[in-house]
């Protein structure tokens, strides 16, 4: 249930999208003990706002909007005009709060869900983007930015600890700064019958004042799609680690959907490293519905005693988990339809929706 509407003002597009809809399913699913009294709090929705030549010189403005449940994120871009055989540069600023979920969150019903450890995080960062010109398979993006993170409780206050009394940040402070490098590579490659892809993650912390954090962080995606007659398989890895200073959110969460099926986001671990392999098998049902079998797993490598505080033997987490089960995908030209069914290792099931709007 929502609204989606399109206004045009000159040369700029605003386009306002509410919805409804994910508040009374959250409500129905996991009921909340923060106060959403506020009006505001059953909105979901969206507003963006594109300008394609703000200054008369192709210069393109894109400001957008999103709010959730409880996150929200403000995004500005600002893109100059360059011959394509050059890197086209992109200024940016963006703002987001979230729950901290993945590692601060709290396993509950056998680690098929993660409750609320009371810590928000609040990021905000300015820099640029540098995307290199692509060719037939590889693509690269390069950022330096500024970011600015500081933690908050579920009543918008700063604070430098958790529940148990552990820092939440790297500096001890209410907030971390830092100045970060990161460069971006993807391969891609797709034939009739198959398609790889590869993308690497490479983040370097740049000491341009001696309280700031310094570290280096990789991550890594690499996944596999083959036709099998009807059926399709896809097979993916995605392994990350971290070394020097290193706050607590910054710790590689493991579980949920998206990583390991059947737990609660970063129900299976938080680690320094991380390891997570996923398979499924996709079948044609009919024309416009497909079951499927899939199986996860992952594995902090024994990396969560490393993280500071060490949160995640604080709740208890396994550090390797494994998830099974199957689900059933249904598509139309109104939007797709995604139910997974999945059983962990503790033999807890947790039953999965997702739904994608593909209308205009």
């Amino acid at each position: 249930m929502g609204a989606q509407k399109s206004i045009h003002a000159g040369k700029a597009k605003i386009d306002v999208n509410v919805d409804f809809t994910h508040k009374l399913c959250a409500s129905m699913m996991f009921p909340s003990s923060r106060n959403t009294s506020s009006p505001l709090s059953l909105v979901i929705g969206s507003l963006c706002i594109k300008h394609p030549n703000l200054f008369g010189g192709s210069e393109k403005l894109d400001v957008s909007w999103d709010k959730g449940l409880y996150d929200s994120n403000i995004l500005v871009a600002y893109r100059r005009p360059r011959p394509q055989w050059v890197s086209q540069q992109c200024f940016v600023m963006q703002h987001s709060l979230s729950p901290e979920i993945g590692v601060h969150g709290i396993p509950v019903d056998n680690f098929s869900r993660s409750g609320s450890g009371g810590v928000n995080l609040s990021r905000l960062s300015v820099g640029l983007d540098l995307n290199d010109p692509a060719s037939s398979k590889w693509s690269s993006t390069t950022s330096i930015k500024f970011e600015n993170v500081r933690l908050l409780s579920d009543d918008g206050r700063s604070m430098t600890r958790d529940l148990d009394g552990f820092p939440v940040t790297c500096s001890g402070n209410t907030h971390d700064s830092m100045v970060v490098l990161k460069q971006e590579s993807q391969y891609a490659k797709a034939n009739d019958c198959s398609f790889s892809r590869f993308t690497m993650q490479i983040e370097q912390g740049i000491p341009v004042l001696s309280k700031w954090l310094i570290f280096n962080r990789f991550k890594f995606v690499a996944s596999k799609g083959v036709k099998l007659g009807p059926a399709f398989l896809l097979t993916s890895l995605t392994g990350g680690s971290i070394v020097g200073d290193m706050a607590p959110y910054q710790a590689f969460a493991i579980g949920g959907l998206g990583s390991v099926r059947g737990y609660g986001e970063g129900a299976v671990g938080s680690g320094r490293s991380c390891l997570v392999a996923n398979t499924e098998l996709t079948l044609p049902l009919s024309k416009m519905l497909e079951g499927s079998v899939f199986l996860d797993c992952g594995t902090d490598l024994g990396s969560g005693r490393l993280v500071p505080g060490n949160p995640a033997l604080r709740q208890g987490k396994p550090g390797f988990g494994v998830g099974l089960g199957y689900g059933l995908r249904f598509k139309s030209p109104l939007g797709h339809l995604q139910v997974d069914y999945a059983i962990n290792a503790f033999q807890q099931k947790t039953l999965y929706f997702g739904i994608t709007n593909l209308a205009s």
